[in-house]
């Protein structure tokens, strides 16, 4: 029993594949073109995964150490090398300034995991 009217029809099987590939295709465009908008008078912001990653420069036993990335200042608070009380520097400092006072140092410790439990 053929009936055209079907969902099942070839005729409707290749009309509903010609607009999913379209759709698809608009889609991509989209996406594409949203990308690579850019609002005028904005700027040319960068996103944070775009950012530059700082570079740090720490006391350690009275010298200066360096420069360190962000894993390796976190591996050196993990080893408690690096205190609140370490004397830090970085691009956009200054002078040195005490760890504590360092927003992106605090960043950090916050995220250094804790130390483990003890006793597991």
């Amino acid at each position: 029993m053929s009936n055209d009217s079907s969902f099942f029809s070839m005729d409707r099987l290749v009309e509903f594949g010609m607009g999913m590939a379209v759709a698809q295709q608009m889609v991509g465009t989209m996406n594409h073109t949203m990308q690579n908008m850019r609002v005028p008078g904005a700027g040319n912001p960068v996103l944070p995964s775009q950012r530059p990653e700082l570079a740090y420069y720490v006391m350690l036993d009275g010298k200066q150490a360096g420069p360190f990335s962000e894993c390796e200042v976190v591996r050196l608070i993990n080893d408690k090398k690096v205190s609140k009380e370490t004397y830090v520097w970085h691009a956009g400092l200054r002078e040195w300034q005490i760890a504590e006072n360092v927003p992106t140092v605090l960043r950090l410790v916050a995220l250094a995991p804790p130390p483990p439990p003890t006793g597991v």
